[in-house]
């Protein structure tokens, strides 16, 4: 039968608590490890994406041109040619936009990007004012005495004043005098077109002397000195003053408005100038 042991005082139970399980906890090799593979994908990732968008989204395929009038939209597109295909992103557009100036037509272009595979380009044309015989042969010329293009049936449309003394002179080797006439040629086919009305009246200007335009009207026939400036308020002056002159002298040569108030004229058959 069971026998019941006297407690003894001097031995106690121990207060023992069952050991928690212990958590795992990563090198730091596995650490650098699971870094280096994550950024490596990511990595991926990215330049995936960067040669799909390069490949699509960042490709020129498309290029655009407005405000062409006289240069026609291809002839654009063919000095643009070799842009089509290339980056949005690192394509020099300045300088395609240099080759578009050097084309006659073309005063000023703009080119800018629209994304995502657009380029579109904006041309401001040169406008024709006069026509500058040069050598026997004709060329349309801008408002600074440059020429656009060759004069030819395709522009029979333009009626403009025929501009002389263009040609450089044999004893000019340099070309600077020549470049002071066409400049003047510029000058007076500028300061006309403030007059639109009085530049239609113009049939020639003569600029051999670089420092005298000489203009002539339609259906008049006189030589008009007009200097270097303010050619419009001074063929206006002789239009203001024409009944007049034309009553004190009928066969009128020549008239200079150089001179302020002052005018001269020379009657036809007067020996010099």
């Amino acid at each position: 039968m069971p026998v019941a042991a006297p407690a003894d005082k001097r031995f106690r139970r121990s207060h023992v608590h069952p050991a928690k399980k212990r958590r795992w906890m990563p090198s730091w090799k596995t650490v650098a490890i699971v870094v280096t593979v994550s950024a490596a994908v990511v990595y991926g990732t990215f330049r995936a994406a960067g040669v799909a968008l390069t490949a699509n989204a960042l490709t020129i395929n498309t290029i655009t041109v407005t405000g062409t009038s006289r240069m026609a939209p291809g002839e654009a597109l063919a000095i643009l040619d070799g842009l089509r295909g290339s980056s949005m992103v690192t394509a020099d557009l300045e300088s395609w936009r240099q080759k578009l100036l050097d084309a006659p037509w073309v005063a000023d272009a703009s080119i800018r990007r629209v994304f995502p595979r657009t380029v579109a380009v904006v041309i401001s044309e040169r406008e024709p004012l006069g026509i500058g015989r040069i050598q026997n042969a004709l060329y349309l010329l801008d408002q600074e005495g440059s020429v656009i293009d060759e004069f030819g049936p395709k522009y029979a449309e333009f009626d403009l004043p025929l501009i002389d003394g263009l040609a450089p002179r044999a004893d000019n080797s340099d070309g600077s005098a020549a470049d002071q006439r066409a400049a003047l040629a510029g000058r007076v086919l500028a300061d006309l077109q403030r007059r639109p009305d009085l530049a239609r009246k113009v049939a020639q200007v003569d600029v051999s002397n670089a420092n005298d335009a000489v203009v002539v009207l339609k259906d008049d026939g006189v030589l008009l000195h007009t200097g270097d400036a303010d050619f419009a308020d001074r063929v206006q002056s002789y239009l203001d003053l024409s009944p007049r002159l034309h009553e004190d002298v009928p066969r009128i040569d020549s008239v200079d408005l150089r001179f302020g108030d002052n005018v001269f004229v020379k009657p036809q058959g007067t020996a010099g100038k």
